[in-house]
């Protein structure tokens, strides 16, 4: 399934302000780390995609919903943008750069294909395995890998090297994923190893 010339690895909202509040944060970035570099000596195309917030002021009537909710405010009027593009932590964590040419493509949303190209680049390329490592399991990357699975790929949710805010509600993510067979799980040594690494 994770065949080199078949696979390519998505690294999901690794951002400075995402990664502080993840659990093991450390730990993650290693495991991380491990699967990119097995990834890059196999030739396995890394991608990356990063959440950006728009101006309050370009916010429609959903956009302004989902910021107050997001960030528990009772008025429109109450919303910041809490990922402006150039902003320190809108940026990817140092130890997990993208290296070379490897694309990033911001996201306004929580799949990482609604308004990217990631689903043209992939199957540009011929993937049929998308590898997703980064965070938040149980925010944006669940629903990465079922919007994976609906366009036909196979999703690999790598576990251990996906950060979780809330062990609860990551386990109801980890058993939706599980119940609905829409994806597959791994670890990274798993991953790293069918790398050939």
């Amino acid at each position: 399934m994770c065949a080199a010339g078949a696979s390519a690895v998505l690294v999901y909202d690794a951002q400075v302000g995402i990664f502080a509040h993840v659990r093991e944060r450390e730990t993650l970035t290693g495991r991380i780390g491990a699967v990119l570099t097995a990834a890059r000596a196999a030739a396995v195309p890394v991608l990356y995609v990063r959440h950006v917030s728009l101006p309050p002021s370009h916010l429609g009537v959903a956009g302004l919903r989902t910021a107050m909710a997001w960030q528990r405010v009772p008025q429109a009027g109450d919303v910041v943008a809490p990922f402006p593009p150039a902003a320190p932590q809108t940026q990817l964590v140092a130890e997990l750069t993208p290296v070379g040419a490897e694309p990033v493509f911001d996201k306004l949303g929580m799949s990482a294909f609604v308004g990217t190209p990631l689903e043209a680049v992939l199957r540009d390329r011929g993937v049929r395995t998308l590898v997703l490592v980064g965070a938040v399991l149980e925010i944006g990357i669940e629903p990465t890998a079922r919007h994976a699975a609906d366009l036909g790929f196979l999703p690999v949710v790598v576990q251990d090297a996906c950060g979780v805010v809330d062990a609860e509600a990551a386990q109801r993510s980890v058993q939706a994923l599980d119940y609905t067979l829409s994806c597959y799980r791994g670890t990274a040594a798993q991953v790293v190893a069918a790398f050939g690494g």
